[in-house]
């Protein structure tokens, strides 16, 4: 479901390298013409543009773009010009590491994505980074965060539609039986998590919900534990995604200064996947656009690449 605008006539990649590598040229960094093209391409078309862009300067793209442009500005136009796959590899990378670890990133990706773009985030992390996923998030964790998270990543969901409405009923039961005695970490709760199809867990939960006259969520609530936080978060991507972004969306933008990182991740992310889901949510939860959220509270080149990439067009 995306929002990006595609031009009806879209130039040949080779086009495309030849205009980016002219916005790099001269005193100054054509920023205009680098949002034009690269936030107006879908995924195959952008890596068409850096396949084109290395066969005729010898350079990768990202590179050129790395030296050329700064800050949240450079962030919001490296990762949507990063292949999905590559993008989130980089992502869950950043999340192990000491200074930039966020077990609730991993835990997005992990829950946010198919089966097969999951797959394919491995892959590229094995490929980039000489290692698996897995190992990198088990070292970098611990207790019930690694309990949940490395499942978690390693998950090959059923993808179809096909649910057990037996199955629905008794592990509803499990989980309740388990959050009423505050078990949140046990391994029942953990395998059905982490096993389960999306399908097949929203039919569980909605026999919670009938059950037992509570939604999980709201069970899975008055605490300050981290990891619960983390379960109920894990819970809300799985079955009501865009609940969960609009959610980083608001508290990145509401507030005290703007967790750009935030703002960016899920932009870059979701541009192409569920955003018109997203923004809905986001004016139905804040009474206010995203676009006029975002253009309040962002300014310059960032600013034109964010509404570029939900969107917005003029506001």
């Amino acid at each position: 479901m995306a929002t990006l605008r595609i031009p009806a006539h879209v130039p040949a990649p080779s086009e495309d390298a030849e205009q980016l590598h002219k916005a790099f040229e001269g005193w100054g960094t054509n920023e205009q013409l680098i949002i034009d093209i690269l936030a107006h391409r879908n995924a195959a078309q952008r890596n068409s543009i850096r396949k084109a862009y290395r066969e005729a300067y010898g350079k990768d793209l990202l590179k050129s773009l790395d030296e050329e442009l700064s800050s949240d500005f450079e962030r919001a136009v490296v990762l949507f010009t990063l292949d999905p796959a590559e993008r989130d590899a980089y992502l869950a990378y950043e999340s192990t590491k000491k200074f930039t670890s966020s077990n609730c990133i991993l835990m997005e990706i992990a829950c946010t994505r198919s089966s097969y773009e999951l797959f394919n985030v491995r892959r590229a992390y094995h490929a980039r980074y000489k290692k698996s996923l897995e190992e990198d998030v088990a070292h970098h964790t611990k207790g019930d965060h690694r309990k949940l998270l490395v499942p978690l990543v390693s998950a090959f969901r059923y993808e179809g539609e096909e649910v057990n409405m037996t199955l629905a009923k008794s592990e509803a039961k499990i989980l309740h039986e388990k959050i009423s005695h505050k078990h949140y970490s046990d391994e029942e709760v953990i395998r059905i998590v982490t096993t389960r199809s999306k399908a097949q867990l929203n039919a569980t939960l909605n026999q919670y919900n009938t059950a037992f006259g509570n939604d999980i969520n709201k069970d899975l609530e008055a605490s300050d534990d981290e990891f619960l936080k983390l379960l109920r978060a894990a819970i809300q991507c799985l079955t009501a995604p865009e609940k969960y972004f609009e959610k980083v969306l608001r508290e990145a933008i509401v507030g005290l200064g703007t967790d750009e990182w935030a703002l960016t991740r899920v932009v870059t992310t979701r541009a192409e996947v569920d955003m018109v889901r997203i923004k809905e949510e986001y004016h139905r939860r804040n009474s206010v656009t995203l676009e006029k959220a975002i253009a309040g509270d962002t300014s310059g080149d960032y600013e034109k690449m964010l509404l570029a990439l939900v969107g917005a067009g003029d506001v």
